[in-house]
Formats: structure tokens, C-alpha cells, sequence
């Protein structure tokens, strides 16, 4: 159900208040008393912090984009862990979301690459293999002869699903398929999970 919003001319404070409490409001998580407590902070804070926070939001909208590697997110070409040489490329981690990449990056127990998938199938919505990055990934796996992948897509019905599609594309190639060991329980997803638990399902992955 979508959020309801109000019309800003109508606030107390006046529309730019309104509209101010209107985009808080639209963020997840965000009920309307939280947006007007967040809007109330920035009310009261010194006008260089709150620009400081309106010139942030700019450049992340601006400067960061996809890598164009693994599609983790960056200000450059290639993100921070395909540039650095210590880490096994020939090994690939993958993920829905990029904030799956720092959630296992804070297990502490993956010392290979990652690629983003940007989502996973869900035909119901209408999410098929061409909106992902999996005819990259393939491409990827091919021309760099990566020899594992660790499949760590959310255990859910459509991350299974998603694994099992990317499996089966593969399946005469030499790549070894493996995933997170299933201590992280079916249905939840890695941004809840806690970093021990991530960092036992990493080291115990199985055979996928």
C-alpha cells in the first residue's frame, strides 16, 4: 500500500516544509512522524550541516555508478575490490544487491570478487534474465576462466530460483558451483544476518 502523502501548501510551516516532509515520508522505514521529526532536525540544524547533507545526496546521485566489472557500486570505473590484486579473481561471489557485497565484506571471510546481479527473477513482476547481469557474468566467467562460483543470492524462493537459472547456463561449463552453507535460514534475506553467521555459511559453503 503506498504511503500517504499530504498537500505541502497545506503544512503549518508552509509548503517547503511540506515537501520537505513529503520526501522523507517516502523513504522505507519512514512513517509520517518520523518524517517530521527528520524534517524538524533539519529545521533546527546549522544551514552548512543541512546543505552539507542536501551536497551529499547530490554526488552519490551524480558520481556513483555501476563498476563495470561487477557491477558494485563506485565513483570510478572498477570498484575497490576488482582493482585490488590481493584478492582471488578467479573467484566470484554472487549477489542480488550491492549491499549484499558490504554485509559479507563484514564477515570477514571472502577473500574473492563479487558480481551484482542487480536483482533477482521473479516472473511475477516481470524481472527475467535479461534485466539482471547474468549475460555478463557468463561472459565474465568465460574470458577470465573464473574455476568457483559462491552463489550467495538471498534463500528465498526467487534467489533459489535465480541461482538455479544461472546453474543451469553454466552447466557445460568447467566453473565449480557452490553456495552459503544453510545457516542463514530459508526465507531471510544476508542483510539481516549477522556476521558470524555469514562468515560460518561463507567458509562451510556446499556443493551447489
Amino acid at each position: 500500500m503506498a504511503k500517504q502523502m499530504f498537500e505541502p501548501e497545506k503544512h503549518p510551516f508552509g509548503p517547503a516544509v511540506g515537501r520537505l516532509v513529503d520526501q522523507f515520508a517516502r523513504l522505507p522505514g519512514i512513517g509520517r512522524k518520523s518524517a517530521e521529526r527528520l524534517a524538524q532536525h533539519v529545521l533546527m540544524t546549522d544551514e552548512s550541516e543541512a546543505l552539507e547533507l542536501a551536497d551529499s545526496i547530490r554526488a552519490v546521485k551524480t558520481r556513483v555508478r555501476p563498476c563495470r566489472e561487477c557491477f558494485n557500486l563506485t565513483e570510478n570505473e572498477l570498484c575497490n575490490i576488482c582493482r585490488d590484486s590481493r584478492r582471488d579473481h578467479q573467484v566470484l561471489c554472487i549477489v542480488e544487491q550491492a549491499r549484499d557485497v558490504l554485509v559479507i565484506e563484514g564477515s570477514h571471510a571472502f577473500d574473492g570478487c563479487y558480481h551484482v546481479l542487480q536483482g533477482r527473477l521473479s516472473p511475477l513482476e516481470g524481472i527475467g534474465p535479461e534485466q539482471l547481469t547474468i549475460d555478463a557474468l557468463v561472459r565474465r566467467i568465460r574470458r577470465d576462466g573464473v574455476t568457483e562460483l559462491v552463489m550467495a543470492t538471498n534463500p528465498t524462493l526467487e534467489g533459489d530460483g535465480t541461482a538455479l537459472f544461472i546453474s543451469n547456463v553454466l552447466a557445460n561449463d568447467s566453473v565449480k558451483i557452490t553456495r552459503l552453507a544453510r545457516g542463514i535460514a530459508t526465507g531471510s534475506v544476508l542483510e539481516f544476518a549477522n556476521k558470524e553467521m555469514l562468515a560460518d555459511a561463507m567458509r562451510g559453503r556446499q556443493s551447489f
